[in-house]
Protein backbone atom coordinates (compact mmCIF):
# COMPACT_ATOMS: atom_id res chain seq x y z
CA UNK A 1 0.00 0.00 0.00
CA UNK A 2 1.41 3.83 -1.15
CA UNK A 3 1.86 6.26 1.25
CA UNK A 4 2.95 8.31 -1.50
CA UNK A 5 1.90 12.15 -0.98
CA UNK A 6 0.16 11.18 2.65
CA UNK A 7 2.53 13.21 5.04
CA UNK A 8 2.49 14.68 8.35
CA UNK A 9 4.70 17.72 9.35
CA UNK A 10 6.23 17.88 13.18
CA UNK A 11 8.65 20.42 14.05
CA UNK A 12 9.76 21.35 10.35
CA UNK A 13 10.24 17.58 9.49
CA UNK A 14 7.99 15.53 7.07
CA UNK A 15 7.23 12.08 8.13
CA UNK A 16 5.50 9.15 6.64
CA UNK A 17 1.93 9.41 7.95
CA UNK A 18 0.94 6.18 10.01
CA UNK A 19 -1.30 3.91 8.39
CA UNK A 20 -2.67 0.34 8.71
CA UNK A 21 -1.31 -2.59 6.41
CA UNK A 22 -2.90 -5.41 7.42
CA UNK A 23 -5.43 -6.11 9.78
CA UNK A 24 -6.06 -9.74 12.16
CA UNK A 25 -8.78 -10.44 14.44
CA UNK A 26 -9.09 -13.30 17.37
CA UNK A 27 -12.41 -14.23 19.10
CA UNK A 28 -12.55 -10.62 20.63
CA UNK A 29 -9.59 -8.52 19.89
CA UNK A 30 -8.26 -7.13 16.71
CA UNK A 31 -4.62 -6.21 15.55
CA UNK A 32 -3.52 -3.87 12.87
CA UNK A 33 -0.22 -4.25 11.67
CA UNK A 34 1.26 -0.23 10.44
CA UNK A 35 3.50 0.96 7.87
CA UNK A 36 6.62 1.71 10.35
CA UNK A 37 6.54 -1.71 11.41
CA UNK A 38 4.32 -1.34 14.97
CA UNK A 39 1.74 -2.80 16.13
CA UNK A 40 -1.78 -1.89 17.73
CA UNK A 41 -3.97 -3.92 19.27
CA UNK A 42 -7.66 -3.44 21.04
CA UNK A 43 -10.68 -5.22 22.48
CA UNK A 44 -10.59 -7.98 24.96
CA UNK A 45 -7.23 -8.62 26.88
CA UNK A 46 -7.63 -10.70 29.63
CA UNK A 47 -4.56 -12.84 28.60
CA UNK A 48 -2.90 -10.39 27.44
CA UNK A 49 -3.59 -10.74 23.68
CA UNK A 50 -3.29 -7.13 23.09
CA UNK A 51 0.59 -7.31 23.69
CA UNK A 52 1.09 -3.89 25.93
CA UNK A 53 2.24 -5.68 29.48
CA UNK A 54 -1.72 -5.24 30.55
CA UNK A 55 -4.73 -7.70 30.93
CA UNK A 56 -6.83 -4.28 30.83
CA UNK A 57 -9.32 -4.30 28.16
CA UNK A 58 -9.36 -1.25 25.56
CA UNK A 59 -11.79 -0.25 23.49
CA UNK A 60 -9.00 1.79 21.57
CA UNK A 61 -5.92 0.88 20.03
CA UNK A 62 -2.77 0.21 22.16
CA UNK A 63 0.35 -0.19 20.86
CA UNK A 64 2.17 -3.58 21.82
CA UNK A 65 5.37 -3.27 23.39
CA UNK A 66 8.67 -3.84 21.93
CA UNK A 67 7.73 -4.87 18.42
CA UNK A 68 8.89 -2.19 15.48
CA UNK A 69 9.51 -4.53 12.69
CA UNK A 70 6.54 -6.82 12.26
CA UNK A 71 5.68 -8.01 8.71
CA UNK A 72 3.23 -10.09 9.16
CA UNK A 73 0.17 -10.36 11.90
CA UNK A 74 -1.83 -13.42 13.04
CA UNK A 75 -4.60 -13.60 16.14
CA UNK A 76 -5.76 -16.51 17.89
CA UNK A 77 -8.57 -17.26 20.14
CA UNK A 78 -6.53 -15.54 23.06
CA UNK A 79 -2.98 -14.93 21.87
CA UNK A 80 -0.93 -12.59 18.75
CA UNK A 81 1.62 -13.56 16.96
CA UNK A 82 4.02 -11.28 14.13
CA UNK A 83 6.55 -12.41 11.92
CA UNK A 84 9.35 -9.74 12.23
CA UNK A 85 11.76 -8.66 9.69
CA UNK A 86 14.68 -10.62 11.19
CA UNK A 87 13.17 -14.07 10.34
CA UNK A 88 11.74 -14.35 13.81
CA UNK A 89 8.70 -14.93 15.22
CA UNK A 90 6.79 -13.65 18.22
CA UNK A 91 3.62 -14.05 19.99
CA UNK A 92 1.68 -12.80 23.20
CA UNK A 93 -1.33 -13.34 25.19
CA UNK A 94 -2.60 -17.04 25.97
CA UNK A 95 -0.09 -19.56 26.21
CA UNK A 96 -2.54 -22.63 28.08
CA UNK A 97 -1.80 -25.09 25.10
CA UNK A 98 1.52 -23.66 24.22
CA UNK A 99 0.32 -21.79 21.56
CA UNK A 100 2.75 -19.02 22.31
CA UNK A 101 5.83 -21.56 20.92
CA UNK A 102 8.57 -20.43 23.63
CA UNK A 103 8.63 -24.19 25.23
CA UNK A 104 6.06 -22.82 28.47
CA UNK A 105 2.78 -22.32 29.02
CA UNK A 106 2.82 -19.70 31.19
CA UNK A 107 1.06 -16.60 29.73
CA UNK A 108 2.97 -13.65 28.73
CA UNK A 109 1.32 -9.89 28.14
CA UNK A 110 4.44 -8.76 25.75
CA UNK A 111 5.71 -10.36 22.81
CA UNK A 112 7.70 -13.61 23.14
CA UNK A 113 10.14 -15.34 21.30
CA UNK A 114 9.15 -18.69 19.15
CA UNK A 115 11.80 -21.00 19.43
CA UNK A 116 13.01 -22.15 15.84
CA UNK A 117 11.65 -20.51 13.41
CA UNK A 118 13.53 -18.59 11.18
CA UNK A 119 12.67 -16.81 8.21
CA UNK A 120 9.17 -17.67 7.86
CA UNK A 121 6.74 -17.01 4.72
CA UNK A 122 3.44 -16.56 6.77
CA UNK A 123 1.87 -17.19 10.34
CA UNK A 124 -1.43 -18.11 11.18
CA UNK A 125 -3.37 -18.74 13.84
CA UNK A 126 -6.72 -20.14 15.29
CA UNK A 127 -8.00 -21.56 18.35
CA UNK A 128 -4.81 -22.71 20.46
CA UNK A 129 -2.58 -23.30 17.80
CA UNK A 130 -0.19 -21.18 15.74
CA UNK A 131 1.31 -22.29 12.52
CA UNK A 132 4.11 -21.02 10.23
CA UNK A 133 5.51 -21.90 6.82
CA UNK A 134 9.25 -22.02 5.68
CA UNK A 135 9.73 -22.73 2.13
CA UNK A 136 7.79 -26.24 1.26
CA UNK A 137 7.06 -27.26 5.13
CA UNK A 138 4.55 -26.39 8.08
CA UNK A 139 5.29 -26.22 11.27
CA UNK A 140 2.46 -25.97 13.90
CA UNK A 141 2.02 -25.39 18.10
CA UNK A 142 -0.31 -25.84 20.58
CA UNK A 143 -3.11 -27.62 21.21
CA UNK A 144 -3.33 -30.85 19.28
CA UNK A 145 -6.16 -32.79 20.73
CA UNK A 146 -8.09 -33.51 17.62
CA UNK A 147 -4.76 -33.58 15.39
CA UNK A 148 -4.59 -29.66 14.38
CA UNK A 149 -0.92 -29.72 14.36
CA UNK A 150 -0.63 -31.90 11.31
CA UNK A 151 2.03 -35.02 12.83
CA UNK A 152 0.10 -37.87 12.93
CA UNK A 153 -0.38 -37.61 16.60
CA UNK A 154 -2.60 -36.19 19.24
CA UNK A 155 0.17 -34.80 21.60
CA UNK A 156 0.17 -31.11 22.12
CA UNK A 157 3.58 -29.21 21.62
CA UNK A 158 5.21 -26.09 22.60
CA UNK A 159 7.29 -25.90 20.59
CA UNK A 160 7.03 -25.49 16.79
CA UNK A 161 6.72 -29.12 15.23
CA UNK A 162 9.17 -30.71 12.58
CA UNK A 163 8.25 -29.48 9.86
CA UNK A 164 4.91 -30.94 7.65
CA UNK A 165 6.66 -31.73 4.00
CA UNK A 166 3.45 -31.69 1.66
CA UNK A 167 5.71 -33.94 -0.68
CA UNK A 168 6.64 -32.30 -3.96
CA UNK A 169 4.34 -29.24 -3.50
CA UNK A 170 5.82 -25.96 -2.12
CA UNK A 171 3.50 -24.13 0.69
CA UNK A 172 1.77 -20.86 -0.35
CA UNK A 173 -0.45 -19.90 2.34
CA UNK A 174 -1.44 -21.74 5.83
CA UNK A 175 -5.24 -20.80 7.65
CA UNK A 176 -5.66 -22.64 11.13
CA UNK A 177 -9.58 -22.37 12.33
CA UNK A 178 -10.52 -23.19 15.91
CA UNK A 179 -9.37 -26.89 15.76
CA UNK A 180 -8.61 -27.46 12.21
CA UNK A 181 -5.59 -26.17 9.76
CA UNK A 182 -5.58 -25.82 6.39
CA UNK A 183 -2.50 -25.11 3.55
CA UNK A 184 -2.49 -24.10 0.57
CA UNK A 185 0.38 -25.71 -2.28
CA UNK A 186 1.47 -25.62 -5.61
CA UNK A 187 3.42 -27.93 -7.74
CA UNK A 188 6.86 -26.40 -8.11
CA UNK A 189 7.79 -26.06 -12.01
CA UNK A 190 11.26 -25.72 -13.41
CA UNK A 191 11.73 -24.77 -16.66
CA UNK A 192 15.39 -24.16 -18.23
CA UNK A 193 16.49 -20.93 -16.73
CA UNK A 194 14.06 -20.55 -13.38
CA UNK A 195 10.92 -21.90 -11.33
CA UNK A 196 7.69 -20.55 -10.78
CA UNK A 197 4.22 -21.49 -9.48
CA UNK A 198 1.99 -23.18 -12.05
CA UNK A 199 -2.02 -21.74 -11.97
CA UNK A 200 -2.81 -25.31 -9.87
CA UNK A 201 -2.92 -24.70 -6.16
CA UNK A 202 -4.14 -27.69 -3.89
CA UNK A 203 -5.72 -27.38 -0.64
CA UNK A 204 -5.01 -30.45 2.34
CA UNK A 205 -6.67 -29.59 5.57
CA UNK A 206 -5.74 -31.58 9.06
CA UNK A 207 -7.66 -31.59 12.51
CA UNK A 208 -11.08 -32.12 13.67
CA UNK A 209 -13.42 -32.90 10.93
CA UNK A 210 -16.84 -33.45 12.59
CA UNK A 211 -18.66 -30.62 10.39
CA UNK A 212 -16.96 -32.11 6.94
CA UNK A 213 -14.20 -28.74 7.78
CA UNK A 214 -11.71 -30.68 6.22
CA UNK A 215 -13.14 -30.83 3.06
CA UNK A 216 -12.32 -34.49 1.54
CA UNK A 217 -15.73 -35.80 1.82
CA UNK A 218 -16.24 -37.35 4.72
CA UNK A 219 -16.47 -36.20 9.12
CA UNK A 220 -13.99 -38.26 9.95
CA UNK A 221 -10.69 -36.43 11.86
CA UNK A 222 -7.15 -36.66 10.69
CA UNK A 223 -4.27 -35.91 12.29
CA UNK A 224 -2.29 -35.86 9.04
CA UNK A 225 -3.05 -33.75 5.78
CA UNK A 226 -5.70 -34.82 3.90
CA UNK A 227 -6.88 -33.04 0.52
CA UNK A 228 -9.83 -31.22 -0.08
CA UNK A 229 -12.01 -32.80 -3.03
CA UNK A 230 -11.86 -31.16 -6.24
CA UNK A 231 -9.84 -27.80 -5.24
CA UNK A 232 -6.65 -27.45 -7.96
CA UNK A 233 -7.06 -23.70 -8.71
CA UNK A 234 -6.70 -22.05 -5.47
CA UNK A 235 -5.23 -18.65 -4.79
CA UNK A 236 -6.10 -17.63 -1.01
CA UNK A 237 -7.56 -20.54 1.84
CA UNK A 238 -9.14 -18.90 4.94
CA UNK A 239 -10.56 -21.12 8.59
CA UNK A 240 -13.28 -20.25 10.39
CA UNK A 241 -14.58 -22.19 13.73
CA UNK A 242 -15.97 -25.21 11.57
CA UNK A 243 -16.04 -24.10 7.94
CA UNK A 244 -13.19 -23.30 5.52
CA UNK A 245 -13.66 -20.65 2.02
CA UNK A 246 -11.33 -20.52 -0.59
CA UNK A 247 -10.81 -17.98 -3.44
CA UNK A 248 -10.08 -19.90 -6.50
CA UNK A 249 -8.05 -17.93 -9.30
CA UNK A 250 -10.99 -16.90 -11.31
CA UNK A 251 -12.32 -14.41 -8.20
CA UNK A 252 -15.31 -17.84 -7.26
CA UNK A 253 -15.41 -18.60 -3.94
CA UNK A 254 -15.88 -21.91 -2.69
CA UNK A 255 -16.64 -23.37 1.33
CA UNK A 256 -17.26 -26.33 3.09
CA UNK A 257 -17.95 -27.79 6.84
CA UNK A 258 -20.63 -26.34 8.78
CA UNK A 259 -23.20 -24.33 6.98
CA UNK A 260 -25.76 -23.80 10.54
CA UNK A 261 -25.88 -20.53 9.56
CA UNK A 262 -25.30 -20.22 6.30
CA UNK A 263 -21.82 -19.69 6.23
CA UNK A 264 -20.98 -21.67 2.93
CA UNK A 265 -22.93 -18.96 1.49
CA UNK A 266 -24.68 -21.17 -1.21
CA UNK A 267 -28.02 -19.85 -0.49
CA UNK A 268 -28.38 -23.40 2.35
CA UNK A 269 -28.14 -24.18 6.25
CA UNK A 270 -27.15 -27.72 5.10
CA UNK A 271 -23.50 -28.67 6.32
CA UNK A 272 -21.03 -30.03 2.95
CA UNK A 273 -17.81 -32.07 3.88
CA UNK A 274 -16.75 -30.83 -0.31
CA UNK A 275 -16.55 -27.76 -1.44
CA UNK A 276 -19.48 -25.68 -2.69
CA UNK A 277 -19.94 -22.75 -4.72
CA UNK A 278 -20.47 -19.47 -3.05
CA UNK A 279 -23.54 -17.62 -4.92
CA UNK A 280 -22.89 -14.16 -6.75
CA UNK A 281 -19.35 -14.17 -5.91
CA UNK A 282 -16.99 -13.94 -8.94
CA UNK A 283 -14.74 -10.91 -8.17
CA UNK A 284 -12.92 -11.62 -5.28
CA UNK A 285 -9.62 -10.49 -3.94
CA UNK A 286 -9.66 -11.22 -0.86
CA UNK A 287 -11.74 -13.60 2.21
CA UNK A 288 -11.82 -13.80 6.07
CA UNK A 289 -13.68 -16.75 7.95
CA UNK A 290 -15.41 -15.95 11.49
CA UNK A 291 -16.52 -18.17 13.93
CA UNK A 292 -20.17 -18.70 11.73
CA UNK A 293 -19.37 -15.99 9.05
CA UNK A 294 -17.86 -15.22 6.05
CA UNK A 295 -16.73 -11.92 4.20
CA UNK A 296 -14.99 -11.13 1.09
CA UNK A 297 -13.30 -7.97 -0.09
CA UNK A 298 -14.56 -7.97 -4.11
CA UNK A 299 -12.37 -6.21 -6.74
CA UNK A 300 -14.17 -3.09 -6.56
CA UNK A 301 -13.17 -2.22 -3.05
CA UNK A 302 -16.86 -3.27 -1.70
CA UNK A 303 -17.24 -6.21 1.31
CA UNK A 304 -20.11 -8.85 1.00
CA UNK A 305 -20.63 -10.99 4.01
CA UNK A 306 -22.73 -13.92 4.83
CA UNK A 307 -23.72 -16.38 7.63
CA UNK A 308 -24.28 -15.54 10.91
CA UNK A 309 -25.61 -12.23 11.76
CA UNK A 310 -26.80 -12.02 15.69
CA UNK A 311 -24.22 -9.09 16.74
CA UNK A 312 -24.66 -7.39 12.88
CA UNK A 313 -21.43 -8.91 11.89
CA UNK A 314 -22.61 -9.03 8.02
CA UNK A 315 -22.53 -5.51 8.30
CA UNK A 316 -25.26 -4.79 6.17
CA UNK A 317 -27.72 -2.69 8.86
CA UNK A 318 -29.79 -5.84 10.38
CA UNK A 319 -29.37 -8.54 12.89
CA UNK A 320 -30.77 -10.96 10.12
CA UNK A 321 -28.49 -14.34 9.45
CA UNK A 322 -28.03 -14.77 5.51
CA UNK A 323 -27.46 -17.58 3.53
CA UNK A 324 -26.34 -15.63 0.66
CA UNK A 325 -23.73 -12.94 0.34
CA UNK A 326 -25.49 -9.05 1.31
CA UNK A 327 -23.37 -5.93 1.08
CA UNK A 328 -21.54 -4.23 3.64
CA UNK A 329 -23.22 -0.76 3.76
CA UNK A 330 -20.73 2.09 2.87
CA UNK A 331 -17.68 0.69 2.04
CA UNK A 332 -16.28 0.90 -1.38
CA UNK A 333 -12.59 1.01 -0.98
CA UNK A 334 -11.32 -1.81 0.88
CA UNK A 335 -8.16 -3.74 0.72
CA UNK A 336 -8.10 -6.54 3.61
CA UNK A 337 -10.45 -7.90 5.54
CA UNK A 338 -10.37 -10.18 9.11
CA UNK A 339 -13.25 -11.75 10.95
CA UNK A 340 -13.07 -12.79 14.29
CA UNK A 341 -15.60 -14.41 16.52
CA UNK A 342 -18.40 -12.35 15.75
CA UNK A 343 -16.99 -9.05 14.12
CA UNK A 344 -14.86 -8.22 11.24
CA UNK A 345 -12.57 -5.61 10.25
CA UNK A 346 -11.46 -3.79 6.96
CA UNK A 347 -8.19 -2.14 6.01
CA UNK A 348 -9.53 0.94 3.75
CA UNK A 349 -6.98 2.04 0.85
CA UNK A 350 -6.38 5.03 2.57
CA UNK A 351 -4.91 2.94 5.45
CA UNK A 352 -7.74 3.58 7.82
CA UNK A 353 -9.85 0.76 9.54
CA UNK A 354 -13.49 -0.03 9.86
CA UNK A 355 -15.26 -2.37 12.13
CA UNK A 356 -18.60 -3.68 12.65
CA UNK A 357 -20.17 -6.44 14.58
CA UNK A 358 -20.22 -7.37 17.93
CA UNK A 359 -17.83 -4.88 20.21
CA UNK A 360 -18.61 -6.78 24.23
CA UNK A 361 -14.88 -5.79 24.85
CA UNK A 362 -14.16 -2.93 22.79
CA UNK A 363 -13.23 -5.25 19.67
CA UNK A 364 -14.50 -2.22 17.20
CA UNK A 365 -12.00 0.12 18.12
CA UNK A 366 -14.45 3.24 18.20
CA UNK A 367 -13.50 3.99 22.00
CA UNK A 368 -17.14 2.19 22.94
CA UNK A 369 -18.46 -1.53 24.12
CA UNK A 370 -21.64 -1.03 22.00
CA UNK A 371 -22.40 -3.03 19.22
CA UNK A 372 -22.67 -2.25 15.13
CA UNK A 373 -24.58 -3.92 12.66
CA UNK A 374 -22.94 -1.15 9.93
CA UNK A 375 -18.69 -0.21 9.70
CA UNK A 376 -17.62 2.20 12.24
CA UNK A 377 -14.40 3.69 12.07
CA UNK A 378 -11.16 2.85 14.28
CA UNK A 379 -10.17 5.28 16.78
CA UNK A 380 -7.07 6.70 15.25
CA UNK A 381 -6.54 5.40 11.93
Amino acid sequence: MSTTGDTLSTGGSTNTKLVATAITAGWYHTCALLNDGTVQCWGHNDAGELGNGTTTDSSVPVSVDGISNAAAIAAGSYHTCAVLGDGTVQCWGDNSSGELGNGTTTNSLVPVTVSGITNPSAVAAGGEVTCALSGDTVQCWGDNSYGELGNGTTKSSSVPISGITLGGYIDTAVAVGTVHSCVLSGDLACGYMACDLPPARTVQCWGLNNYGELGNGTTKSSSVPVTVSGITNAVAVVAGSYHTCVVLNDGTLQCWGDNSYGELGNGTTTGSSVPVSVDGISNAAAIAAGCNNTCAVLSDGTVQCWGDNDNGELGNGTTTNSSVPVTVSGITNATAVASGMYHTCVVLNDGTLQCWGDNSYGELGNGTTTDSSVPVTVTGF
